[in-house]
Order: C-alpha cells, then sequence, then structure tokens
C-alpha cells in the first residue's frame, strides 16, 4: 500500500482549492493501493512556531513542568512529523492569500523545516535532503493570473511550496495543477473551475501508475 497524506489548507467550504482536495479525494478513492489520510491544518490548529518550542526543549531535557503553549507547540511538532515521516506521497492543497500561502499551513511548514529532520548538512555546509524517497502533488487556486512574466515574480505560495518540498526537502513532484483567474474572469469562471477539477482528477488517476 501507499500511504498518501493530502494536507488541506483551505477552512472556506467553497473555496477553489476545497473543491481542489474533495474532488482530489473522490477520484484518489477510487484508486487501488492507496491508504489516504488528510491532515487539516486548519482543524489541527497548529500552535504557532516559536520561541515557546525551544523553551520546552530545554524544559523537557530539565525535566521541568511545560505551560500550555510550549505543550501545544510540542504537540504540533509532534503531530506534523507523524504525520510526514508516514507519507510515501503528499498532495498539498493551498489558496493563494494575499500573495502567500496560509497561516496554519506555513506553520505545518516550519515544524517540518528542520535540519536533522527534513534535510542536514554536509562536512562542507552543502544543503542536503533527507525526504529523497518521497513524491509530491501540488493543487492550488488562485483568483487572479499570476501566470504572467509580470505577475510571476509576485505569486509566493505555489513557488514557496516547490521550493521548500522539492528544493530543501528533496521530494519528487509527480503533478500540479493551478486554477487561476476566475475572480478575475468572473464570466468564465465556471469554466475554468471546472477544467482545472478536470485536471485534477487526471492527476489523482496517475497515481495508480505512479505508485506502482
Amino acid at each position: 500500500m501507499t500511504n498518501v497524506l493530502v494536507i488541506k489548507a483551505n477552512n472556506r467550504p467553497d473555496g477553489v482549492s476545497t473543491k481542489m482536495y474533495e474532488t482530489f479525494m473522490a477520484e484518489a478513492s477510487k484508486v487501488e493501493g492507496l491508504t489516504l489520510s488528510t491532515f487539516d491544518v486548519f482543524e489541527e490548529n497548529l500552535e504557532y512556531f516559536g520561541q515557546e518550542l525551544f523553551n520546552a526543549f530545554g524544559k523537557a531535557q530539565n525535566g521541568e513542568a511545560l505551560t500550555a503553549r510550549e505543550q501545544a507547540s510540542i504537540d504540533s511538532l509532534n503531530k506534523s512529523r507523524e504525520a510526514l515521516t508516514a507519507a510515501d506521497l503528499v498532495v498539498f492543497a493551498f489558496p493563494l492569500w494575499n500573495l502567500t500561502i496560509p497561516a496554519a499551513l506555513q506553520s505545518f511548514i516550519d515544524y517540518t523545516y528542520s535540519a536533522g529532520y527534513s534535510f542536514k548538512y554536509d562536512e562542507n555546509g552543502n544543503l542536503v535532503s533527507l525526504m529523497t524517497d518521497k513524491k509530491y502533488i501540488v493543487l492550488s487556486a488562485r483568483g487572479g493570473i499570476y501566470s504572467t512574466p509580470e505577475t510571476a515574480p509576485m505569486e509566493m505560495a505555489a513557488t514557496y511550496i516547490n521550493t521548500v518540498i522539492a528544493g530543501v526537502y528533496g521530494m519528487t513532484k509527480v503533478g500540479e495543477v493551478i486554477i487561476e483567474g476566475h475572480n478575475a474572469n468572473p464570466a468564465e469562471a465556471a469554466n475554468i473551475i471546472e477544467a482545472g477539477l478536470a485536471q485534477v482528477k487526471e492527476v489523482a488517476q496517475t497515481l495508480a501508475t505512479v505508485t506502482a
């Protein structure tokens, strides 16, 4: 069996990337040999990454009691890493919000972006990826158009995820679907979304061969 972890990073019921998530799950459930699980970064209510985590490490070593936020940081670290470690393939379903990813998804990245876990440095100080045995898929939606030479530099959601997950963690991307322009072109919004969701179905169907 192939363990597929789907990171759901939109809590808007009518969000386009929510529809992408739902479409992927429905189609992937028809593929034999997959074990599907969802990590909803909003439902998990991850503690924001910060000094509380480092305080917790120090206190744990000394056997001291943790504050509620320190314990929440430890819990967020553990459940994020446990989910990612168990996955063979990771699907990121997220929107572009204010030119970047949702804060809840950033928290998941913060807890898994760590030397000794997702990457390390060699004796020459070069970064070495530690998750080269995993694959990933990007499913993202953005209401504006960010694929032109003029607007592409502003897009810091899909670009960021690809930079981190491929460039640092070392996973191999096996699919990407970007739905864009549905807010910028409301007259064509339904067609844009329909076409994008059809691509999501196709990506899910490819898992029959990608994970074989």
